[in-house]
Formats: C-alpha cells, sequence, structure tokens
C-alpha cells in the first residue's frame, strides 16, 4: 500500500514504549511541531496505557499490528529491541506508514538487505533509520567547512560513544535481542564515517572486544575501519561517562566536535588550523536531537520536501561494517 501524503497534522505511532521514545522522539516532536503522537503499542494494555498517559500519547493500544494498520496513524516510529526492527518495520510499511525505526535497522547485513529489498517493491515507501544527525544544523555546518577545504584533504575521524549501563536486565546485554555495545552506539562512528568519507567500501584492519565474565555480548569495542585512503578509529562501551567526543582530521587542521551525534545548542564546533587561533561555534539549533529529523518526515509527507538520508541511502552500508567489526573483534 503506497504512503499517502498528508494535509494537516501527521498523527505518529509509537511501536514500543521505550525509554528513547519517551526521552527522546517525543520531545523532538513537539519541537517540530506539525505532528501529534496519537497511539502507542505495548503487548501489555497497562503498560501502553501508563505510557500514553504520562507521556502525552493520545491513546495505549496492546496490539503492534492494531497499531501500525490504525487508520488513526500516519507515521510510525519502531522503539522495539534489535530483533523485532525487521518485522515490524516491514508489516507498517506494507500498512502504508512511512517508518522511522531505532538503529540499527535490523540485526545484521543480510536482514538489512532483506527490509530494504522488501521496501524497494513498495510504491512510494519510506523509511529511515533513526541516526539523526545527518539532519541536523551542526552535521550540516561539518559538511560545509569540510567542503569548503576548512581542513585540508580529509584523511581521519577518531570518534567515541560510551555512556554507563547500570541495569543488569537492560536488553542491551541481551544476545537474542540484538544488543552489545557495538550495535547499540558503535553504530554511531560507523555511519559518521559513511557519511564524510562517501562510498568507498570499508575494510576493518583491525578490532578488538570486551565480553565480561557471564555476559551475553560485548560491553565495551575498538576498531580501525579502512576506507580508502581514509580512516576511521572507533570505540564505544557501556562501561564509562558519557562521551562522544569526535576529530575531523585533514591534511592542514582538525575539527573537534563534543557531540556529533545528539548535540544541543551549548555543544561546541571547534575549527583547529596550524599557526592559526582556534574557532569555535555553536551550530546546532534545535534543543533536542530528533527535531529536525521529524521535522523533515513531516515536511515529506506533506509533500513540501524530497526524501533525504534513507534508509536505502546508508542501512546496509553501515550494517555490512557493523558486521565486520563484529567479527574483527571475535563477535561473529
Amino acid at each position: 500500500m503506497p504512503v499517502t501524503r498528508v494535509s494537516g497534522e501527521i498523527r505518529w505511532g509509537i511501536v514500543g514504549p521505550a525509554n528513547i521514545a519517551r526521552g527522546q522522539f517525543l520531545p523532538g516532536l513537539r519541537e517540530a511541531g506539525g505532528g501529534r503522537a496519537a497511539l502507542v503499542a505495548s503487548r501489555d494494555l497497562a503498560r501502553a496505557q501508563a505510557f500514553a498517559a504520562e507521556n502525552g500519547v493520545e491513546r495505549g493500544v496492546a496490539d503492534y499490528a492494531a497499531l501500525v494498520e490504525s487508520p488513526e496513524v500516519d507515521a510510525v516510529y519502531v522503539a522495539l529491541p534489535n530483533s523485532l526492527h525487521a518485522e515490524w518495520t516491514i508489516r507498517a510499511l506494507q500498512a502504508g506508514k512511512a517508518v522511522l525505526c531505532e538503529k540499527p535497522l535490523c540485526v545484521g547485513a543480510a536482514q538489512t538487505a532483506q527490509v530494504l529489498d522488501a521496501a524497494a517493491v513498495m510504491p512510494g515507501a519510506l523509511l529511515w533509520e533513526a541516526f539523526v544527525f545527518p539532519f541536523q544544523a551542526q552535521h550540516r555546518r561539518l559538511v560545509s567547512l569540510l567542503a569548503d577545504g576548512a581542513v585540508g584533504d580529509l584523511a581521519e575521524v577518531v570518534s567515541s560513544f560510551h555512556f554507563r549501563l547500570t541495569q543488569p536486565g537492560d536488553i542491551r546485554l541481551s544476545a537474542a535481542l540484538g544488543g552489545g555495545a557495538l550495535a547499540d552506539v558503535g553504530c554511531y562512528p560507523i555511519r559518521l564515517g559513511h557519511e564524510l568519507f562517501g562510498p568507498d567500501p570499508a575494510q576493518v584492519a583491525v578490532g578488538s572486544a570486551i565480553v565480561p565474565a557471564g555476559g551475553e555480548v560485548e560491553s565495551d569495542a575498538a576498531a580501525i575501519v579502512i576506507s580508502g585512503t581514509r580512516r576511521l578509529v572507533l570505540t564505544c562501551g557501556f562501561g564509562r561517562s558519557y562521551d562522544t567526543f569526535t576529530r575531523i582530521l585533514g591534511s592542514q587542521g582538525q575539527l573537534h566536535l563534543a557531540n556529533p551525534f545528539h548535540p544541543r545548542p551549548a555543544d561546541p564546533l571547534t575549527l583547529l588550523r596550524p599557526g592559526a587561533d582556534p574557532v569555535t561555534e555553536y551550530p546546532t539549533t534545535d534543543e533536542r536531537s530528533f527535531t529536525a529529523a521529524v521535522r523533515h518526515i513531516h515536511a515529506v509527507l506533506r509533500g513540501e520536501a524530497e526524501p533525504e538520508h534513507t534508509a536505502a541511502d546508508s542501512a546496509l552500508a553501515t550494517a555490512v561494517t557493523l558486521e565486520a567489526v563484529q567479527a574483527a573483534g571475535g563477535l561473529r
């Protein structure tokens, strides 16, 4: 069923009452304007109703299928565990809904290809993987600076994503649910590398991962990924304080970003060149990291913009590299 263009407010359905829906998506939806949260689905009706009441969603339902097929919904945000992304993304697309699916789009490159193949044969299908940073003002400014030669020839990206995970039963620690530090946050530097380096095939030169005693998935990982003549050096993990500091290095200087993935207006972007004073900017204009992506999806559904940064553009390349990093770390 093709996606129906919308003339009024975009009505969103949320599949899964996840913390990221509460803390990131819904605040971004409110800041973006032009849309509302109509439904949230959980397999536990009481949980769905409680989430709806606490977070400004109009109604909670106990059936994922009822939500994705509902005529009350124009767009679906899939906030389920990674292992359920593929099934419910395809179901929502088949129901004619635009879909924003949490990252990673699927568990592994083969499953990612299956979802993209399914979307490709649906007329007008609209699918985004919820890497929202490419839509943000900071990322657009970064791309502009690189295009203008601010650091000369781009050579290397050194990027981290770490935070402390303190709940022993967190779904990100479950192998069956597609967890692990690389799938949860290591994918961000990988996607950034693809955004900046372009379509050159990536090769993992070295990788390492730490699986704690008794654990099912890695809690920390690092890798060096080669893309043509350029290099991505990444680290990620669940064991230290929040850190997404990233350096973009070129032949004539470097750019430092305090938070390239979920920036707030106070987060700096700094240009450093030999013999010149550092130049610091604060390009981020939105308070919430999802805002620009949601605003774009609304514009597409109203026929006011062509879709950008879709899953078809990037999800498979990200999944292939993620899988290679996992293999290099002994996880496959």
